[in-house]
């Protein structure tokens, strides 16, 4: 790689003499301590917008100590918050994996140079939160006393001005010193720091930062850092490079029957187009163009656990049955691969003679199966669809049993009809501290992060239509009385905004876990439960739909050998009794992927015993989920049984979180909050 930092002269641009000279020159900074001082108590006593004018500190950091000031920030304050836990740290180490990967090579060598020279190089990520620091090992101590460690949070509104939060803040180099810095416990540091940009979008995801006491300071640090921040933005384009490379190469392995008149698009683990090819006329020029930057797009991320529905729901719904094909790195969940296959032919127009009841067969005829309990649970949705008084109803299931085809029902009859908005929302996948803001949406700068532009909730997103929020049981319970709020009153207020919005929602809840048992515990609001199950609809699990299982076995069959333009695959009557003896776990999701795995890998088109997974195959005394559904099925409570269940996949994993998380069909990050919740250590194996 092409350095364009100086190595051989870090330690003396950095530090100089190890006795610096009182008088050391500053000719970049006119910077007095005690003017500086005097300036920063005049804010704290509330000085005057002329006071504030003529302060002798740079607008930079007056600017930084009024938006502490009036946010609320302790100007006493000594230390950044820190989380803590070996298992939040591993977590951020995971979710940074790629930055901290770009910063080795620059961060070992910048490191060892830094030895004795009273600095420190820190990484923090695009929240503020450091995943990395090196350096002097005297100077990395003392700064473990303000938490400048891994794990602490330096973004202005948590800490006040300093190098890492006000270059997040300015999106450019900054440097902060010593009395410039807003809290108190922080002015006997100096530090500079610069922005790291994804080469991809040019997102800010991180910042390099120089720290030390103040006798490190020089003009120029804020130089090194900048080209320290440039050397891992060239580290990122070179992984970013050799990944859309072996993406590129898992398609082409896993697709052998692609076709060149096939339209083909390859998203990566963030949800951004990194190629395509042929693409229909309505995706390049209508859906793709919608995204402003070009092809600087992104369709959400990519988890293990949701099959990919909500990659897909993204598109137009005429497109929304193409291909989908996984693209794994490594093991893990790295992309996929969205293929189009020409149309046959084009369809001719016929008006329908009753659209409303056309939309309404349409969506009723998309949930395949015939078992009286999964017919009952249609019905209610039916009749609920075609009500005004219901607003809001609860959808209970397992995952995977298709409760969203319950929710595209429900807008599908609805009085609004197929022109209104459906917006899905997992609440599973939203961080605690967005969760407002994707709900209510936010004003312009309210927060550090936000837009500047103030952006709509998905409350007003969805004004007129249906509001989908699956995994509801996951929402924080400081949010839910603002949740019940918009309910009872039909109005939001966005956050940092005086001006309450009407809005006209139909609020779909979904979940996988018993509200009851939840609302008992105390993790979720008794009154919100009530106002979201005044209708409540159970989609029953696989394992008791009895015939269903044989009916999705051949609709899936169907359809995706339809879409792969190649025959059926023919079942043997020994693989069809091992399927409807099987317990499927992961309900109809998991048979769907079956049957997807199996197009792409039998030889013959027949399916017999040997094609299947061992799971299916083996006695049910020896199956790991015989085992944990025996267990839930005991006398223990929910919560007993959940947490044996993880244990013991845990164990049968090796302690590996991600083929965990896989086997257990939830996300890494649900799973580290059931081990948080839990107690649980992968040290008990």
């Amino acid at each position: 790689m092409t350095r364009d930092i100086d190595l051989d002269d870090i330690r003396t641009s950095v530090a100089g003499p190890a006795r610096p000279a009182p008088d050391l020159p500053m000719p970049s900074l006119d910077y007095d301590e005690r003017r500086t001082m005097r300036a920063w108590e005049n804010l704290l006593s509330g000085a005057s917008d002329a006071d504030r004018a003529r302060s002798p500190v740079r607008s930079l950091i007056r600017d930084s100590w009024y938006r502490c000031a009036t946010g609320g920030i302790d100007a006493q304050q000594n230390e950044a918050p820190l989380r803590g836990g070996s298992d939040e740290v591993e977590h951020l180490a995971h979710l940074n994996r790629e930055l901290l990967e770009a910063a080795r090579r620059s961060f070992f060598t910048i490191g060892r140079l830094l030895e004795g020279t009273g600095a420190m190089l820190v990484l923090a990520d695009g929240e503020g939160t450091l995943v990395d620091t090196v350096g002097d090992e005297r100077t990395l101590r003392d700064g473990r006393d303000i938490h400048l460690a891994v794990g602490g949070k330096w973004t202005e509104d948590v800490v006040g001005t300093n190098g890492i939060g006000t270059a997040l803040w300015a999106g450019e180099p900054v440097f902060v010193h010593a009395a410039e810095h807003f809290c108190a416990g922080i002015k006997a540091w100096t530090c500079a720091g610069a922005p790291v940009r994804d080469p991809f979008d040019g997102r800010i995801i991180g910042v390099v930062d120089l720290s030390g006491h103040p006798d490190i300071f020089r003009p120029h640090n804020t130089a090194l850092v900048a080209a320290a921040a440039r050397e891992v933005e060239k580290a990122l384009a070179e992984q970013q490079s050799e990944e859309r490379t072996r993406l590129l190469e898992a398609f082409i392995t896993s697709a052998p029957r692609y076709r060149r008149s096939d339209g083909l698009m390859i998203v990566d683990r963030h949800g951004r187009v990194i190629y395509k090819t042929n693409l229909p006329q309505p995706i390049e020029s209508g859906f793709l163009a919608a995204f402003p930057g070009g092809q600087v797009r992104r369709l959400g991320e990519l988890t293990a656990g949701d099959g990919l529905e909500g990659l897909v729901r993204q598109l137009p719904r005429e497109f929304q049955t193409c291909h989908v094909n996984r693209l794994e790195l490594d093991g893990d969940l790295r992309g996929a691969a969205l293929v189009f296959p020409p149309p046959v032919s084009a369809p001719s127009l016929v008006p329908a003679a009753n659209p409303a009841s056309t939309r309404l067969n349409q969506a009723r005829a998309a949930i395949v199966g015939e078992s009286p309990a999964l017919r009952a649970a249609v019905d209610i949705a039916c009749r609920v669809s075609q009500s005004n008084d219901v607003t809001s109803l609860l959808i209970e299931g397992e995952t995977g049993v298709g409760k969203e085809l319950f929710a595209r029902l429900l807008q599908q009859g609805s009085r609004s009809g197929a022109g209104a908005p459906f917006i899905a929302v997992n609440c599973g996948a939203i961080t605690r501290e967005l969760f407002g803001s994707e709900l209510f949406g936010h004003a312009p700068g309210a927060f550090t992060g936000a837009s500047r532009d103030g952006k709509p909730g998905v409350f007003e997103l969805a004004d007129g239509g249906v509001l989908s929020l699956d995994e509801i049981g996951e929402m924080p319970l400081d949010i839910q009385p603002f949740l019940l709020r918009v309910l009872e009153d039909r109005v939001v207020t966005r956050i940092g905004d005086s001006r309450r919005r009407p809005v006209d929602v139909r609020l779909v809840a979904s979940t996988n876990r018993d509200l009851k048992q939840e609302v008992e515990a105390g993790r979720f609001r008794r009154d919100l439960y009530y106002r979201i199950s005044t209708v409540s609809i159970r989609v029953p699990p696989l394992r008791e739909r009895g015939e269903d299982i044989v009916l999705l076995l051949d609709h899936y069959n169907q359809s995706i050998a339809a879409r792969m333009q190649m025959e059926p695959l023919a079942f043997t009557p020994q693989a069809v009794d091992h399927l409807m003896a099987y317990r499927w776990p992961g309900n109809v999701r998991e048979l769907r992927n079956l049957v997807e795995k199996l197009h792409v890998l039998s030889n013959g088109g027949s399916v017999g015993l040997g094609d299947l997974p061992a799971e299916i195959t083996r006695p049910a005394d020896s199956d790991g989920h015989a085992e944990i559904s025996s267990i839930r099925a005991g006398q223990g409570s929910l919560e007993e049984a959940e947490r044996e269940a993880i244990r013991q996949v845990l164990a049968a994993e090796d302690g590996n979180l991600s083929r965990a998380a896989r086997r257990l069909g939830v996300s890494r990050p649900t799973l580290y909050r059931k081990l948080d919740q839990y107690g649980i250590r992968r040290g008990f194996l």
